[in-house]
């Protein structure tokens, strides 16, 4: 059993290499989660006889700087597996800078989709941020996250984590023009899950206020980001300014796909994570071929890509 793993800032992923195996855990490192409990806990699911490993965690404010949190998950991993352990940079397994360890799961996720789908633009969506990888004869994106973002690779918009204030500056309310309040009252998965496009289950970080998870709180929340309660506004209000949301996330997936698949002269888009779906209706509304990995490998290992990438890039290696 050859198991990925993927140690994200807000989740850890894992996934065997043969797909059967997937998991998500939220454990927000800047909390000072338990990370090493966790892993030993994989660890006994698993019994893998091989791990692949990437990160993006090292980015959590908990650490000084990258690479202490670089030396921190890399111990945590090697402390919590007995077996063979093989960590992949942004050149792959052969890396001679431990610094190439850093926001290293694109980079996975993009060389296997290069093996098996060619030339294409490789957008995953997850809870946090957005990749957009171009491949042509090999993933052609920047190394590190600074200069990603630089370049449009990388979109600072997820599905669920993202403030809404981060999104809007103003909304439309009855024909109003409304500014946001620049709070952390509301995020991308309260407007998800009122317009019914995530199921409560799915909902599976915490929420700004510590309420719950269902419509009705998700609804109060986003009326608080224009400074009203929801009897204010009622729920029609409440549905813009979730729509608005949505629409600002689907315009900034067109935007960054229509430029790197013109800088690149890519027609094939290969969506990944949970946010498949805004991805494919971003590329179809470009006239661009979109393939759904749910639709190849499941929607499981979709939602956890970079872990099962790198587990297949190392079956492959052994």
């Amino acid at each position: 059993m050859i198991l990925g793993l993927d140690v994200g800032g807000a989740n850890t992923k894992a996934a065997s290499s043969d797909g059967l195996f997937t998991k998500i855990e939220y454990l927000p490192l800047w909390k000072e989660a338990p990370l090493v409990p966790l892993l030993r806990r994989i660890s006994a699911e698993t019994k893998p006889e091989a791990l692949a490993v990437v990160m993006t965690g090292e980015l959590a404010d908990c650490y000084s700087d990258k690479m202490s949190g670089i030396l921190s998950i890399k111990a945590a991993v090697e402390g919590a597996f007995s077996c063979p352990i093989k960590f992949w940079g942004v050149d792959g397994f052969r890396w001679t800078d431990i610094g190439d360890l850093a926001a290293a799961n694109w980079s996975a996720s993009a060389s296997l989709v290069s093996k098996e789908f060619g030339d294409c633009l490789f957008v995953d969506m997850g809870s946090t941020t957005t990749d957009l990888i171009p491949i042509k004869s090999g993933p052609k994106a920047a190394k590190t996250d600074f200069e990603r973002l630089a370049n449009g690779e990388l979109i600072y918009s997820g599905l669920l984590r993202t403030n809404l204030a981060a999104l809007l500056r103003e909304v439309d309310i009855g024909g109003r023009r409304v500014p946001l309040s620049s709070e952390l009252f509301a995020i991308a998965a309260d407007a998800h899950l009122v317009l019914g496009e995530i199921a409560e289950e799915k909902y599976t970080v915490e929420t700004p206020d510590g309420g719950g998870r269902d419509i009705r709180s998700a609804e109060r929340r986003l009326a608080r980001t224009v400074c009203a309660d929801l009897e204010e506004i009622g729920t029609e209000g409440v549905f813009e300014i979730a729509h608005q949301a949505r629409s600002r996330q689907e315009n900034l997936l067109m935007e960054g796909i229509r430029r790197l698949a013109g800088q690149h002269d890519l027609d094939l888009v290969v969506a990944a994570g949970i946010g498949e779906d805004l991805i494919d209706k971003a590329a179809h509304t470009l006239d661009l071929e979109c393939v759904r990995l749910s639709e190849q490998y499941g929607s499981k290992v979709s939602d956890v890509f970079p872990a099962y990438a790198v587990a297949r890039l190392l079956e492959m290696e052994l």
